[in-house]
């Protein structure tokens, strides 16, 4: 059973991993000790020769992740923790990572969840999941590479509702942008991720991991990743951003002054 506070768990099926975000009484919502276990543990899969594909998923049937704890980080970020997710400003959720990712998004994939997704290659969803990145409603933006990497993956127009609007879009919203690779019922898509990670592990495991370097490193995103950080800095000094943390949690509609 997972610890209260949430963990991330790891279970193999032969050459194939399965990662857990395990806190399903908080919609998968990451604490930062959540984070830190994430990053080990897929690091650690990144160079084990007999892992050839990560399936990435969250407990339970209701998210995927709903980001980060914002009760823990948001205050630590705006106190001034600026590098509590990223410690390297040039890098972002398995921008570093060469076995290739598959998700199985179960529910709710929003703000820091979202942004993990968007460091996956392959992507199921369930015809319940949904897909946002709320963070403008308070007076945010999505610091963990969306601003490099959403516009990268689908269209500039939807790449901007998603990032103007704090909106939320369906699974089949998502599938029509290309955000998803596909989506089934609700109640298969572990296994269809699975399915997909085992139609990849048989495969040669040099050329994967080689075919995805190439196509990842030829992206060159670290110029983009270090100017959304030091962006993102001015946001969260401003009057704007402590306003929506105080309205988040005093759970009010925010007052911006546009300062």
């Amino acid at each position: 059973m997972a610890e209260p506070e949430g963990t991330v768990s790891l279970s193999r099926r032969g050459p194939i991993a399965i990662v857990t975000i395990d806190r399903p009484t908080a919609h998968n919502a990451m604490t930062a000790a959540m984070f830190r276990r994430l990053r080990h543990c897929v690091a650690e899969l990144n160079t084990d020769p007999d892992v050839r594909v990560v399936v990435l998923t969250g407990a339970g049937d209701r998210a995927f992740c709903t980001g980060g704890d914002l009760l823990e980080l948001l205050p630590r970020m705006v106190a001034g923790e600026r590098d509590l997710l990223f410690p390297d400003p040039s890098q972002r959720f398995f921008s570093d990572v060469q076995v290739p990712i598959v998700a199985a998004v179960n529910g709710m994939c929003l703000a820091g969840g979202l942004e993990m997704l968007l460091g996956t290659d392959i992507r199921v969803a369930a015809q319940s999941a949904t897909f946002g990145l709320p963070e403008v409603r308070w007076g945010l933006i999505p610091g963990g590479g969306s601003h490099v990497r959403l516009p990268q993956q689908v269209a500039w127009p939807s790449a901007m509702y998603l990032l103007l609007t704090g909106e939320s879009v369906g699974a089949d919203a998502a599938l029509r942008m290309g955000l998803i690779t596909e989506i089934c019922p609700d109640s298969q898509v572990l296994d269809r991720a699975i399915e997909i990670a085992g139609a990849i592990a048989r495969c040669g495991p040099v050329a994967v991991r080689t075919a995805k370097e190439i196509a990842v490193t030829a992206l060159d995103q670290g110029p983009g990743f270090r100017l959304e950080m030091t962006l993102n800095d001015r946001v969260l000094d401003s009057g704007d951003a402590r306003e929506g943390l105080r309205a988040f949690l005093e759970k009010r509609p925010p007052e911006y002054e546009n300062r």
